[in-house]
């Protein structure tokens, strides 16, 4: 298990190199400011997540690298289900307004369009900040939270569970997206 947490620290950190406050190679300089730099980030994230859902087969949805870690598929709905409700707060969308989650025994298609729910969920949000509404203040997770707060917690969150998912590709051979040429 020890060996799998380095693994997985040392993916985190390649991955982080790519996106903290890094704009992709190819990007456009556009708008400048806190708000335009989450934007951008979360943008990077959105393709690489989406990417790597697709790119995987639908057989390795089940994969887990030892008994105790989840599932590829369980990492992706966590994404989903993560996203749901912290951009859901932020759009101030009620939880029964919100799309739901299967299984993570679902199929890939219904993973990966529960996926893509989330992440208009969160294109509302992320398109939402402003350099001045970064603090207006939401519920979420029993706090008020800020929304920058909110936004950089979904990216680095999202960071961190793109981390797991190139990982999981790359103990099944598989390139992820932030190594392709």
């Amino acid at each position: 298990m020890r060996k799998i947490n380095v693994i997985c620290a040392i993916a985190a950190l390649m991955a982080a190199k790519v996106m903290i406050g890094q704009a992709p190679p190819s990007a456009p300089a556009g708008p400048t400011g806190p708000a335009a730099e989450a934007q951008r980030s979360y943008t990077t994230l959105k393709g690489n997540i989406l990417k790597a859902a697709d790119k995987t087969p639908a057989e390795d949805y089940s994969f887990r690298p030892t008994p105790e870690v989840r599932t590829f598929a369980r990492v992706v709905n966590h994404v989903t289900e993560a996203q749901l409700r912290t951009c859901g707060a932020v759009n101030r969308t009620t939880a029964n307004d919100l799309p739901k989650v299967p299984a993570e025994t679902a199929d890939k298609a219904a993973i990966i369009d529960a996926l893509k729910g989330s992440f208009a969920e969160c294109d509302k949000a992320f398109a939402s900040a402003t350099d001045t509404n970064l603090g207006d203040l939401f519920d979420v997770f029993n706090a008020k939270r800020s929304r920058v707060g909110i936004l950089w917690g979904t990216v680095s969150h999202d960071n961190e569970q793109y981390a797991t998912l190139a990982l999981y590709m790359r103990l099944k051979g598989l390139i992820p997206p932030t190594s392709e040429k």
